[in-house]
């Protein structure tokens, strides 16, 4: 009677279970981007948020959380309930730099998070102002080893990807540069656009159309390859710097505990958009190139992550505060 009575109970919990995944989604769904409007981050979120309405049936609604390096945002995902109507943007930020970089920062990103699926990988790109007097390769790296602390570098905020790859770059070639951070690569952007930051670290999405107007002049792609968006930029690998790699990327996460179909349907449809050419070209109009890894291989991407800029934060002595 009792195992009967335990399996009814089962079979009840897995019925309403495959109700409500079947049932989703029946209201919008939240689209939390932890950094300001107008970045990388913020163009990929509204790329794919615009494709998956029609196909999830319900709206897919951004909202930019932005501080403390995409830690607020992030924190606001973790803490949201695991249902599937509270997703958000995942980046080598949020889910690598930020964890090692603040010291106060208590997010896990391998148990506090539903690994969903990394939509898109973005080359970095070292870019100076058109104004500025050091636009080759060359008289930039003898520039910042000739006069340390100088020059200043805008970054999307402190313990980023923009903050760490800088400075694993400036470790590898000896210079030294003095860091400015901002509320999001959209802030950041517009001041080197401006003239009053001269030097930045960006993911190229952010920085593509400034480039292309001749805005921006890229020094070179933190890439394994070339970039077809920028055929002519050499990778940081062909100037000499063979262990220098900072790409980003982009993925979707939600709460631990999402149910399995909840992540399937999410899964799914962040495939089925992927293979969109309208998407795949938008995508790569702003410099990203589309993945769309399983749950389980994103899982073990963001391991990895986490172990690579732990090393740049232990050989700068980097310790922020949120």
């Amino acid at each position: 009677m009792r195992l009967a009575k335990t399996l009814t109970a089962i079979a009840a919990t897995l019925a309403a279970s495959m109700t409500f995944a079947q049932a989703y989604p029946n209201k919008p769904i939240k689209l939390i981007v932890p950094f300001a409007p107008g970045g990388s981050t913020d163009i990929v979120a509204r790329i794919m948020a615009t494709k998956l309405s029609p196909i999830l049936g319900q709206p897919v609604v951004v909202e930019n959380r932005a501080g403390a390096g995409g830690s607020i945002g992030a924190a606001e995902i973790a803490k949201a309930a695991p249902d599937g109507y509270t997703i958000g943007m995942g980046s080598v930020s949020t889910m690598g730099t930020n964890i090692v970089a603040y010291k106060n920062n208590k997010l896990n990103p391998m148990t506090e998070f539903t690994h969903i699926t990394n939509i898109a990988s973005v080359p970095g790109v070292i870019i100076v102002n058109k104004n500025f007097a050091f636009k080759d390769y060359k008289s930039f790296v003898e520039e910042l080893k000739k006069n340390p602390g100088k020059h200043s570098y805008a970054s999307s905020g402190a313990g980023g990807v923009g903050h760490l790859a800088m400075e694993l770059f400036l470790v590898e070639t000896g210079g030294d540069a003095q860091h400015i951070p901002y509320k999001g690569a959209g802030p950041a952007v517009t001041d080197v656009l401006a003239g009053n930051v001269p030097i930045m670290w960006d993911n190229l999405s952010s920085s593509l159309q400034n480039i292309k107007a001749g805005n921006f002049i890229p020094l070179g792609v933190a890439y394994p390859k070339r970039v077809p968006a920028l055929p002519n930029v050499p990778t940081f690998a062909e100037l000499g710097l063979p262990n220098y790699e900072a790409d980003t990327w982009f993925g979707f996460v939600g709460p631990a505990n999402m149910p399995a179909d909840i992540v399937k349907k999410i899964y799914d449809a962040t495939l089925q958009t992927l293979k969109d050419p309208d998407t795949i070209k938008k995508l790569e109009d702003n410099g990203a190139y589309p993945i769309g890894n399983t749950p389980e291989q994103f899982k073990a991407q963001v391991q990895r992550e986490v172990a690579k800029w732990r090393r740049v934060v232990e050989q700068k002595k980097i310790s922020l505060e949120l």
